[in-house]
């Protein structure tokens, strides 16, 4: 992809790291060089203040539908910011549109595996994504666009499959990830789509469209 709407803090994963539940947010480094780790993941009722998705409010039926159509619209906003705009990180505590979109596209591919594994084992630890470490180590900033978002379409579509696997009983299973952290795997899946639009809201901005 989680970040409790409390006590944010600036990171490259989004001007604040944005109440998606991530983990998401990318590790900010203190002075004494050692990561604070991944912060609280927001809850099953969440509604973020910043891009008005709410999670309650989102059937599965309505999740699907809205990621049907998310790929298009990503790729529309990259598109819009052409070769000037899409590397360029807009201040210090933002991501690149183009380190979005890979960001937005590995969130689709880890929520995809995560939800097999609330569907076929029981509570299940997941890790945190990492983001920083991520966008770092796989260079997002050097990577091409147009297969970034022929990706990032493909991972969306395999979410799609994966939760028309799941039998209706079975978005009350459960994972773990830090201690004390439990979610449904209907929260996975409302998750994935609040990553989509909160990060499609931070490419309008950075390619200008927004």
């Amino acid at each position: 992809m989680g970040t409790a709407s409390a006590g944010r803090r600036r990171s490259l994963a989004g001007r604040w790291a944005p109440c998606a539940a991530y983990d998401g947010v990318m590790i900010s480094y203190p002075s004494a060089g050692h990561p604070t780790g991944p912060p609280a993941l927001v809850g099953e009722t969440h509604a973020c203040a910043d891009c008005g998705f709410s999670y309650p409010t989102r059937t599965v039926d309505d999740v699907l539908a809205e990621l049907a159509t998310l790929p298009a619209r990503v790729a529309q906003a990259v598109t819009a910011a052409g070769p000037d705009l899409l590397r360029q990180r807009l201040s210090p505590g933002t991501w690149s549109v183009l380190e979005y979109a890979c960001h937005l596209r590995d969130v689709l591919a880890t929520s995809t595996i995560r939800l097999h594994r609330a569907r076929t084992e029981v509570r299940p630890v997941v890790e945190p994504m990492l983001n920083d470490l991520r966008a770092r180590r796989f260079r997002y900033n050097e990577l091409d666009p147009a297969a970034v978002l022929a990706e990032l379409a493909a991972n969306a579509q395999g979410l799609r499959d994966e939760a028309g696997r799941v039998e209706p009983q079975d978005w009350e299973r459960t994972v773990a990830r830090l201690p004390g952290e439990e979610r449904t795997a209907r929260w996975l899946l409302r998750n994935a789509l609040h990553e989509g639009i909160h990060h499609l809201a931070d490419i309008q901005r950075g390619s200008g469209a927004a």
